[in-house]
């Protein structure tokens, strides 16, 4: 029993070896589009992979999986993951209504995201990936909570104004004792028609940042128009038939598992057995 006035300790997800949060100081620099891509990239692998799409406020893996069309199955209190590209996937934009907002207190949006944490039948998995809503709210608060996460990763652009909310990120769960695997920098160059690369937005500054904060830098990942018009068709697994796009998010997901393994957790290699 805990003590009076002490929350619950953590406790694991059967058959679950492995947690992972992605997480962003801010919105719109592509974080779901990183949570996904990185459960496809190691499924890829060949690992058991799980993805929850933890951002209840504004799920986009009903978008980015193609789920739209998708009728949840439960069972009294289980609810059953799709199985979609490699993964086992839920998401709270499956159980509401299309188009309706979210508008919850802390308390309700506590309750919604341990409930599909903790509910959903997961099996045996290698590594489940939590996509975080941005910012430093109640949900990461709740999932520190609940859950022993392995660990974090930060999703930022290369502008300041990003890298600046992109440091609250990392010291909120540096604070939680979460540990940060690393940093990745999306939106971080494009490649024109001509060959040449272009650094809109000054390529370079979230890796800059990860250096002055001691955080491991995971890789970057391009502008790319066929990453977009996938994600935006539901089809993942096709980033991975762009060599520009496979390159980037195949490193991203080395440099995920080996700082797993530099962390020298009593846990099993974040690896194929």
């Amino acid at each position: 029993m805990p003590a009076p006035n002490q929350p619950p300790q953590p406790q694991a997800i059967p058959g679950v070896k492995h947690i992972i949060a992605v997480g962003a100081g801010k919105g719109g620099v592509g974080k779901s589009t990183i949570a996904v891509n990185l459960a496809v990239a190691l499924a890829r692998k060949g690992l058991r992979m799980g993805l929850l799409d933890g951002d209840i406020y504004g799920p986009s893996l009903p978008t980015m999986l193609g789920l739209h069309d998708a009728t949840p199955h439960s069972h009294e209190h289980t609810i059953y993951p799709f199985e979609i590209h490699g993964l086992k996937a839920m998401t709270i934009g499956v159980l509401v209504e299309d188009d309706k907002p979210l508008i919850w207190r802390g308390p309700m949006a506590h309750s919604a995201f341990q409930q599909l944490v903790t509910q959903t039948a997961w099996g045996e998995l290698d590594c489940l990936i939590i996509d975080l809503p941005p910012g430093t709210g109640d949900v990461p608060l709740t999932m520190s909570q609940i859950l022993p996460l392995t660990g974090a990763v930060i999703v930022c652009t290369p502008q300041k104004v990003a890298q600046d909310d992109a440091r609250r990120a990392l010291a909120m769960f540096r604070q939680l004792g979460i540990e940060v695997l690393g940093i990745v920098e999306n939106m971080s160059y494009f490649i024109g028609d001509d060959g040449k690369e272009y650094d809109l937005f000054g390529k370079g500054g979230a890796e800059m940042m990860a250096r002055s904060l001691g955080s491991p830098f995971l890789g970057s990942v391009p502008i790319n128009t066929a990453l977009r018009r996938n994600c935006d068709g539901g089809n993942p697994g096709a980033n991975f038939h762009d060599p520009q796009l496979a390159e980037a998010f195949n490193h991203v997901a080395q440099q995920v598992q080996q700082q797993v393994a530099v962390l020298k957790l009593d846990q099993p290699e974040l690896t194929v057995h």
